[in-house]
């Protein structure tokens, strides 16, 4: 039996075969598109270098633009069907009003991009598809729903327990590093990230109020953060410490051994000698790990849901909501060890 044709004498397709064929087609693929308004005087420049440059303009952390820089730069040197492999050097001089039709959703290179990225585990698929969805927004193109983002198992946030606390603060202050005692002790009583715990400024800590401003944080969110006496006496000594560093950053709050405004890394490397000295396992003894007790903590002491989403500067209730689980844990803990004295002993 002959295979049916078209009225153009070509072979015969049914409409799903059709649709695909006309995704891959030359006469389409990277044609037709334009930049939106806000952005056509940039359509010659280079749009790695530009889409650098509206990262930093959205005040996005360092950690994150440089994680969706990258995604952007291996997602445009993805090739598709009947396109020859791309260089570095063809990504980097790809321009504006190249890219965005480059960069079609529709054009087979998204698929292949997932599909190179699937054998990843689901929160870094999660956070590359984020970086991606970014991009083609800022773009003018629309996400399709067909892209769907894989569930992560629900894990609960990890805590140190009262043992582990009672080490490490004791290791801190028996610490010769200055910073030691203050970047634990303003951890733990704030509930600060560490990028935002890094770029503070001497101007933005009232002593007498005892609060701290968080400028831009996660979200490019303002906040005010609370702490005590202990934070404060710590602070004022490591102040006192400051002034013998030959600073090279008069605004930083935190100077590293060189003068310059503490780092993310700075501060995980102190934390892992600190684990080493407290006998923590160093996975198990993060700035965020504080933060987590932090929040567990003021559940446990009896404070409100929405006053904790406030203190930790979450945009979604549901990211503080996690908390309760953990506090539900330690409920049950404590109520096994309350269990292990037979009550009902001297009634029987």
């Amino acid at each position: 039996m002959s295979q049916k044709e078209d009225e153009n004498g070509q072979p015969w397709a049914d409409a799903g075969t059709r649709q695909y064929l006309e995704r891959f087609s030359d006469n389409i693929v990277g044609h037709g598109f334009t930049l939106p308004t806000r952005l056509t005087r940039l359509k010659d420049m280079s749009l790695l270098s530009c889409y650098e440059q509206q990262l930093k303009a959205e005040k996005k952390s360092e950690h994150t633009s440089r994680s969706y820089f990258i995604a952007a730069r291996k997602f445009l040197g993805t090739s598709i069907p009947n396109e020859g492999e791309l260089s570095i050097d063809d990504v980097e001089s790809m321009s504006m009003i190249e890219g965005v039709g480059h960069i079609d959703p529709n054009n087979g290179r998204l698929d292949i991009w997932l599909q190179s990225i699937s054998h990843l585990k689901p929160s870094t698929v999660n956070a590359r598809l984020a970086a991606i969805s970014h991009l083609l927004k800022w773009l003018g193109h629309t996400v399709p729903d067909w892209v769907v983002r894989p569930q992560r198992s629900k894990r609960l946030p990890r805590t140190l327990t009262h043992q582990e606390l009672g080490n490490l603060i004791q290791v801190c202050r028996q610490s010769e590093n200055p910073l030691a005692e203050v970047i634990v002790v303003v951890l733990l009583e704030t509930g600060l990230r560490v990028g935002e715990l890094c770029g503070l400024d001497r101007i933005d800590i009232d002593y007498q109020d005892m609060s701290a401003n968080v400028w831009s944080g996660k979200g490019d969110k303002d906040r005010r953060v609370l702490f005590t006496k202990r934070s404060k006496d710590v602070l004022e000594k490591w102040l006192r410490h400051r002034s013998t560093r030959s600073g090279k950053n008069d605004k930083a709050l935190f100077l590293n051994s060189r003068g310059h405004r503490l780092t993310q890394r700075n501060v995980q490397k102190m934390m892992d000698s600190l684990a080493d000295d407290a006998g923590i396992l160093r996975s198990r003894l993060t700035p965020h790990t504080l933060r987590h007790n932090f929040a567990t903590g003021l559940l446990e002491r009896g404070a409100d849901i929405v006053s904790i989403q406030r203190l930790l500067g979450h945009a979604d209730i549901s990211s503080t909501r996690v908390y309760l689980d953990i506090t539900d844990q330690t409920l049950r803990e404590v109520y096994r060890r309350a269990q292990e004295t037979d009550l009902f002993g001297d009634i029987e």
